[in-house]
Order: structure tokens, then sequence, then C-alpha cells
């Protein structure tokens, strides 16, 4: 595991009413969700950059609109296939 950290303002905790751990969840979440609709990485590390199993993660994935079905070609769909 990668540790990386970031500088933000605490304002926008308290704007957001979020202690620091909400945020890193929202921020890992946010990247994870990044990541996978930009296809830079697959749906189980994706699943992992955010802290969730991969079913979790297709669910959030659903609840913010995003559909796990959008691949340009057939074989990226049976790659991914392979990869669940």
């Amino acid at each position: 595991m990668c540790v990386i950290s970031i500088d933000i303002p605490e304002e926008i905790l308290l704007d957001l009413h979020e202690d620091k751990s909400e945020f890193v969840k929202y921020m890992k979440c946010t990247l994870a969700v990044d990541l996978y609709k930009n296809k830079r990485v697959s749906l189980g590390y994706c699943a992992n950059v955010a802290g969730m199993t991969k079913e979790d993660f297709i669910k959030y994935l659903g609840m913010n609109s995003i559909s796990i079905f959008s691949f340009d070609r057939e074989q990226d769909f049976l790659e991914e296939i392979d990869n669940a």
C-alpha cells in the first residue's frame, strides 16, 4: 500500500461538516470512480482503492448512474470478465 498525502484547507472539512476520515473515504471513492470511468485500471483495482468489495463498488457505481457495461470492443468486455 502506498501512502500519499495532500494538503486540504481545514475550512473545507468545516464547510462540509465532515471529519478527516469521512473526507478521506470520499476522496478514495472519487478517485476510484474517475479511474474506472477513464478506464485507467480494472474494476477490482478501483474497488480496492475505494476500500470496497467489487460487489459494493458495482452498487456504488450504480447509485451514481455509472454503468459497468460500457466497453468499446468485445475484447475489452471479455478481458473484464476474466479479471472479475
